[in-house]
């Protein structure tokens, strides 16, 4: 993404620490010394949400023992999401190593490339974890991924990543799995900007989008809302435990534990696993709304330790992914959702929204993470 320092009234600042600057996050905030907000809540909330080392080791033991005990008697004892990208594989190659029985559960959105289908099988039979894949209802769920292209807001990959939650929590309450097991980890996946995607859990804002925009009734469209949610959790008791909150996760460690014991191949970026989110993160994200995820994804790798600056900067000068597969991308994405021409390019045009000029329950949402960090930090929620 072409940068101009000179944009807008601000003056230009980026942080010394990571690669956030002004372009990037246009409400980033510094302290005197220049150190972003992004960083400083990166320290703030370390110590809640990851325990490394020895500690990390015990605590994760004693947590699979819960897991093994409230399966027994079950089929499985936890739920694990499979996307086919590196750290959803390595949660099933870790809850393997700790003698769990895990259910594999695969939303099939009519995205996957080829080389995640093939990941997908290749290492749940080696390490001979069971699968489930939900297949959604194309027309509708392609229905509203052209009301969030229509709506302008950047958050379009909301449909699937609603999807994929309420899959996990419906079929843990349906099958009586107390453990979800998630491939979310803090140390590579801390930045939080609510304006490059927010609403993952807010039901009422994608109803809202869907219904201004949307042509076709969610008759089956796997779906939760917060009342739903809480039922989940107070009442059935399931609980999603970020596993690889417990250990010292490293990307690259773990991609050559996939490559090597697994025969996993790797995608070419995060979340490139999809077409759909390589198309839409490399492409529509940075021509329509000046968004590049990757300043995110590597300042969490340099606050990691896990990459310099330096090498973060230097990655940023490459395109998000080869100009020539964005526009075969371009090609094959728009005619599969029948936006050729003319009607994709009037979505690319339209001027920039926001969720929050749509219904959302954004306090709510975040009253909720609160609430969930604040027992996290207190050890009576798994982390």
């Amino acid at each position: 993404m072409t940068q101009d320092h000179n944009s807008g009234a601000r003056p230009y600042q980026a942080c010394p620490r990571c690669i956030m600057d002004t372009v990037a996050d246009r409400n980033i905030v510094f302290d005197e010394a220049g150190i972003c907000h992004h960083c400083l809540r990166y320290d703030a909330m370390l110590s809640t949400r990851v325990i490394g080392g020895q500690a990390g080791r015990a605590v994760l033991d004693d947590l699979v023992q819960k897991m093994k005990a409230a399966g027994r008697g079950r089929d499985y004892d936890c739920i694990i999401g499979v996307s086919g990208g590196v750290d959803s594989t390595y949660v099933a190659w870790l809850v393997k190593q700790h003698g769990l029985r895990p259910l594999a559960v695969h939303l099939d959105n009519g995205w996957n490339s080829e080389l995640a289908v093939k990941n997908i099988e290749r290492v749940l039979n080696k390490l001979g974890i069971d699968l489930y894949t939900y297949v959604i209802d194309w027309e509708e769920f392609r229905d509203l991924q052209i009301s969030f292209l229509k709506a302008s807001t950047p958050d379009g990959e909301i449909p699937s990543d609603h999807a994929i939650f309420a899959l996990l929590w419906r079929e843990a309450v349906k099958r009586g799995i107390k453990f979800i097991v998630s491939g979310m980890n803090f140390t590579t996946e801390s930045i939080y900007v609510p304006d490059w995607a927010y609403g993952h859990s807010d039901w009422r804002y994608v109803k809202d989008v869907h219904r201004r925009f949307g042509s076709t009734r969610l008759r089956t469209y796997p779906h939760f809302s917060l009342p739903y949610l809480m039922y989940a959790n107070l009442v059935r008791r399931v609980r999603t435990v970020s596993i690889l909150n417990y250990i010292d996760y490293d990307k690259n460690e773990a991609m050559r534990v996939l490559t090597e014991e697994l025969g996993w191949q790797y995608y070419g970026g995060k979340h490139h696993e999809s077409i759909y989110t390589r198309f839409y993160q490399g492409y529509v994200l940075p021509k329509k709304f000046g968004i590049d995820k990757r300043y995110g994804h590597l300042s969490d790798l340099i606050n990691a330790g896990q990459l310099t600056r330096e090498q973060a900067l230097e990655e940023m000068k490459q395109p998000p992914y080869p100009e020539a597969q964005q526009l075969d991308d371009l090609a094959y994405v728009t005619k599969k959702l029948g936006l050729r021409g003319a009607a994709f390019d009037a979505i690319m045009a339209q001027p920039v929204k926001s969720f929050r000029d749509y219904r959302n329950s954004f306090a709510i949402v975040n009253l909720l993470k609160s609430i969930a960090n604040g027992l996290r930090g207190r050890g009576l929620y798994p982390r």
